[in-house]
């Protein structure tokens, strides 16, 4: 299993939680999503290697952005 922690730039609220780890979720492969507000950061598993563009992509579909 890979794991990876990123940080999401735009997220203000629990709405911003929801639709963060909505978008990360529904990667191919993604096996669990944590995502902490106060960090402004989201923790991905996925059960093959993370693209650093597909999760800046998923966030940006979504709104936010990785930094």
């Amino acid at each position: 299993m890979n794991t990876v922690t990123i940080s999401v730039q735009g997220m203000t609220c629990e709405n911003c939680v929801r639709h963060v780890t909505q978008a990360l979720q529904e990667l191919p492969g993604v096996t669990g999503v944590e995502v902490a507000l106060a960090s402004g950061s989201a923790t991905v598993q996925r059960d093959r290697p993370l693209e650093r563009a597909e999760l800046a992509h998923a966030l940006a579909e979504a709104g936010y952005t990785l930094s």
